[in-house]
């Protein structure tokens, strides 16, 4: 079954979307897990089906429930965001394959370093007015200048889960 979504603009729905990240600590004995709580974004389905976009995430509204390690996060060693405040990932294209399944291809920005990101995300509903996309990828956080690894006890890649809502944007 393929899924039509409504060409135009669309804006990302804030209370009904959520980005986490999760990623092993303590040499992999321990899942550190945290949620933004500010993210924002827009998108446009064209008139071909394909789609561009940008989300959003603030930095500091990152929360894994110790408040001191969110302070750590959002430090140099991390995130740096009194330098950069903002991870953006900019779709150049997002096409429905297959059904439900998405192909995205475009930029994630952290740290102000650019690289390219290409995942597969899952329409979950669509609608006239809405449409929410569920995504997964990994991201090597040393690819983005956040080397920091006291003893060793932080290995391997950082998991990106997002649920996305958007809504229609009313034409002007």
């Amino acid at each position: 079954m393929t899924v039509a979504v409504e060409t135009g603009t669309w804006q990302l729905d804030p209370a009904a979307s959520t980005v986490a990240v999760r990623h092993k600590t303590f040499w992999g004995l321990m899942t550190v897990k945290g949620t933004f709580a500010a993210v924002t974004g827009d998108g446009e389905v064209r008139p071909d089906g394909s789609a561009v976009g940008t989300v959003t995430l603030d930095v500091a509204s990152l929360d894994t429930g110790n408040a001191k390690r969110d302070e750590h996060l959002r430090a140099a060693d991390f995130f740096d965001a009194a330098h950069h405040p903002e991870i953006t990932f900019s779709a150049r294209g997002a096409e429905l394959r297959d059904g439900d399944t998405v192909h995205v291809v475009g930029q994630l920005t952290v740290r102000g370093v650019s690289r390219p990101k290409t995942f597969t995300a899952r329409l979950v509903g669509a609608d006239t007015e809405s449409l929410t996309l569920d995504a997964e990828f990994t991201v090597d956080r040393e690819q983005f200048g956040m080397g920091w690894n006291q003893l060793g006890m932080i290995r391997g890649l950082t998991t990106v889960a997002g649920t996305l809502r958007f809504t229609r944007r009313a034409a002007a």
